[in-house]
């Protein structure tokens, strides 16, 4: 045989080789459908203390929204008594308003109908980070962020089979003036992704414009009957939301897109120190807040969110992956299912300013946590880094390792005859080997998971390719990702009309940095 006829045989065999790996590769899903039960940290005892004493809390000290004289109107209209911008709510009034419409489910629709997720009930979707000024990377270290990253995580995030959705504020593009940014965000996650998205929130007519961008891709009476805008909206704790929060609130919720009402917790300066009280104030927090969206309009979607963490009693610096955070997650994951709407927390949450060993282990606490409380909606998940403050490339890509792993556990035993395996137990028989049988040989491409960063070869092996770290992995896989990644399609026309509103849009106004 020739050297050609050779290279050429081997060759074909690598093609037939990829062909079989990508047949029996584990299916892309949209979202997990979960299939283990949730941990119950909390006795119902414990939960029927923590709702009286929220109920307490709305009816005697009340709730203030700010600046907003539309959302005290609201809530005098439903029974609230007001004083000055102080709610008090009379005592279950918020639980009956949100019990009689806020749905315990919704799907989100992505541009790609494949791609649109289920949030709440037994699903869960995972979300990358959001909100970093900062990026992060092993070749040029920490640094502000610009459109070109926002777009590379818009992109990593599309190729990255267990993040579920594309995410919203993925990090802060400062090279583009504040009240301009957002339309590129916005395209960005429409054009470079087929994927759901979050939209902005930053004020309330950027909050419209996403609308009008989703309008022009997914039509006016589309949007109207079905949520296709998942976005935050943080409470400005403690027990105060402000006008521009609920401005944003009020524009998704009028537009029937959904909210995550998300008391931002930091424990010791913003909630009390005990988990108990915490999860008292977040409960009462969050009720009010998902109230105001059914008394703008009932049965718009929305999800009772939370981030929790807590300051240091030494430094007052916010730590990461402690015990009582997870408890709060636990808990208030209860709470919600029992008020009957989606959760949202957790995430690959730490303070370290590197992908290192106190990274992994803080992330690791947090997103277990938010896996086995039954989180639907895991903000966060990949890409954390220095207590939200930057957004790391190898982080990203080692949490998105993770994310696998939690779609893998979440999503159950296989117990049908395959998984029983009973003929690989016959044919092997006492003291063999189950490598060469027949089952092992059927299933060996799919029957467990394959990290994508982890070296598990021989220190020999390892050394040869370059003694190479998780993070140093990382860096090329991310590397490679970019550099192989492909536009998504879409239809002409509509881009063109988002090119053109964004167009009009910024030449309408001056720049300026608020």
């Amino acid at each position: 045989m020739t050297e050609r006829k050779r290279s050429h045989s081997r060759g074909s065999a690598r093609v037939k080789r990829r062909a079989q790996r990508e047949q029996n590769a584990r299916p892309v899903k949209p979202y997990i459908n979960r299939r283990v039960p949730v941990f119950e940290l909390a006795s119902e005892e414990l939960l029927n203390l923590i709702e009286g004493n929220a109920e307490t809390v709305l009816e005697t000290i009340g709730i203030e929204f700010r600046d907003d004289a539309d959302a005290l109107r609201r809530f005098k209209d439903a029974g609230a008594s007001i004083e000055g911008e102080r709610v008090r709510f009379p005592r279950g009034m918020c639980r009956q308003l949100i019990q009689s419409s806020a749905p315990r489910e919704y799907t989100q629709h992505a541009r790609n109908p494949e791609r649109s997720v289920r949030i709440g009930g037994d699903h869960c979707v995972l979300v990358p980070a959001y909100g970093p000024p900062f990026v992060h990377d092993l070749d040029r270290g920490r640094r502000y962020a610009t459109l070109a990253d926002f777009e590379n995580f818009t992109r990593l995030t599309y190729l990255s089979p267990s993040l579920h959705h594309s995410g919203g504020t993925l990090c802060e593009p400062v090279d583009i003036p504040v009240n301009k940014r957002h339309l590129d965000m916005i395209y960005s996650h429409l054009r470079l992704s087929d994927k759901p998205f979050m939209g902005s929130v930053t004020e309330p007519s950027r909050a419209q414009d996403t609308v009008d961008m989703a309008k022009i891709v997914f039509g006016d009476d589309f949007v109207d009957q079905n949520c296709v805008i998942t976005s935050l909206i943080n409470a400005n704790s403690p027990l105060t939301f402000d006008a521009t929060m609920l401005g944003a609130a009020r524009v998704y919720a009028q537009n029937n897109q959904a909210t995550v009402i998300s008391p931002f917790i930091l424990a010791g300066a913003m909630s009390p120190v005990t988990v108990v009280g915490t999860c008292t104030q977040i409960l009462a927090e969050a009720m009010a807040g998902i109230c105001f969206t059914q008394l703008v309009r009932p049965g718009a979607p929305v999800i009772f969110g939370t981030f929790s963490s807590a300051v240091s009693m030494q430094s007052g610096a916010p730590t990461f992956g402690t015990p009582e955070p997870s408890m709060v997650i636990f808990i208030c994951a209860a709470l919600a299912r029992r008020l009957g709407v989606p959760f949202r927390s957790g995430g690959g949450l730490c303070a370290s300013k590197i992908p290192d060993a106190q990274a992994a282990y803080e992330s690791a606490t947090t997103l277990q946590s938010a896996m086995l409380a039954g989180v639907h909606f895991m903000l966060h998940t990949a890409g954390w880094l220095e207590g939200g403050l930057a957004m790391g490339y190898e982080k990203f890509i080692l949490d998105a390792d993770q994310a696998g792993m939690i779609e893998v556990f979440l999503s159950g035993v296989d117990d049908s005859l395959n998984g029983q395996a009973m003929d690989a137990l016959a044919e092997v028989g006492p003291g063999n080997h189950f490598l060469g049988c027949a089952h092992t040989q059927a299933n060996f491409e799919t029957a467990f998971y394959r990290s994508t960063t982890a070296d598990n070869n021989s220190y020999e092996q390892w050394q040869a390719e370059g003694s190479l770290d998780a993070a140093q992995r990382a860096n090329r896989t991310w590397k490679k990702m970019l550099a192989d990644y492909e536009l998504p399609p879409i239809d002409e026309g509509i881009d063109e009309a988002l090119r053109e509103f964004i167009t009009q849009k910024k030449a309408a106004v001056p720049d300026s940095n608020f």
